[in-house]
């Protein structure tokens, strides 16, 4: 796939399979956006954002308030995409081998041997429930099998099912009873899909919906193979080096102290984005461009994903939290502050 000019069209997928995977694509998303409306109502960037994911082959944290389907959201995605869901339910007492699996003494035609059992980690989306329920030690076992896609027992590594995704959701830190992700598990996750109460008339039709018939039954649109043959093609979309720039300095303006730093980033912010922020809004602009039908992509689709990547990749100081600053409002000028790219 070639770079797009201001004179030439939008390029198609070069290859017949990158062109099929691509007219696959396009041909199922509306249908999955139509299955997740069944069960889902409202919510559109955030389903939106958990499909980029997705298709990034990045892991997803999803924080909101408890009763706001967060977990039907992503049993849904899993439903639709027809990839084997397990649920993890983190409580304070759970032990990373409860996760990962254990190896337990089992009888064998050759005698009496240790056999690993496998853990619920080993599945093709994990829904971490209320992540930030269990103590550091446990949330640190998701750490290899999210970023190596494996799980290590007794010195044995064990490779986990692709396409692996792990979905986490937190309940906001200031309920009694979390334990805040370390920063080096934050940084694991592709995007902080933030879920907030919904408008009146949604919330409406959710009772209604909820209370009134049997719960819907999804079709499965895509299967584990399509997902890694869109991951794959998400790799290839081609981007301008000035996109690139951009994302880069969006990013390097969240860091204080540093040459260039806005007023309002040294004034707020203790620790800003680091690399892993840029790469992940390139490669969400990818699966972005894609899912809505383009081959290149944009410096929208850059501020479009600008909240989710850094939200929780940036840290405020007390100063903020004094002035009654949000991250999100620190994000959105970020995005106003840096020049668009050129």
């Amino acid at each position: 796939m070639s770079t797009p000019t201001a004179t030439t069209p939008a390029p198609k997928p070069a290859t017949p399979a990158d062109q099929a995977a691509f007219e696959r694509l396009q041909a199922g998303r509306t249908r999955v956006e139509a299955e997740l409306a069944k069960v889902i109502v409202g919510q559109r960037a955030v389903v939106e954002q958990l499909l980029l994911a997705l298709l990034s082959g990045g892991h997803c944290l999803i924080t909101g308030a408890p009763g706001l389907a967060k977990t039907l959201l992503v049993k849904s995605v899993a439903q639709v995409m027809h990839l084997k869901f397990n649920r993890i339910q983190f409580t304070p007492d759970l032990m990373p081998a409860d996760i990962t699996g254990t190896e337990i003494l089992s009888d064998t035609p050759e005698g009496r041997r240790l056999t690993f059992v496998k853990g619920p980690v080993f599945a093709n989306i994990i829904l971490a429930d209320e992540i930030n329920r269990t103590p550091p030690k446990t949330q640190a076992a998701l750490l290899e099998a999210m970023q190596e896609h494996q799980v290590t027992a007794a010195g044995v590594r064990h490779a986990l099912t692709e396409p692996f995704f792990v979905l986490a959701t937190q309940n906001p830190v200031e309920m009694e009873g979390t334990y805040p992700l370390p920063e080096a598990q934050l940084d694991r996750f592709l995007f902080n899909v933030l879920i907030d109460y919904l408008p009146e008339a949604d919330e409406i039709a959710v009772v209604q919906q909820t209370t009134s018939r049997a719960p819907a039954t999804l079709a499965a649109i895509f299967s584990g193979e399509d997902v890694l043959a869109f991951q794959e093609l998400v790799r290839r979309v081609p981007v301008a080096e000035t996109i690139v720039r951009y994302a880069v300095r969006l990013v390097a303006a969240s860091r204080p102290k540093r040459a260039g730093a806005p007023d309002f980033v040294n004034n707020w912010v203790n620790w800003g984005a680091g690399t892993r922020a840029a790469q992940a809004l390139i490669l969400g602009g990818k699966a972005r461009a894609l899912w809505q039908g383009r081959a290149h992509v944009t410096g929208d689709d850059i501020r479009a994903l600008a909240a989710p990547v850094l939200r929780h990749r940036i840290l405020l100081n007390y100063r903020a939290e004094a002035d009654g600053v949000s991250i999100e409002q620190v994000i959105e000028k970020l995005v106003a502050a840096v020049p668009k790219e050129t």
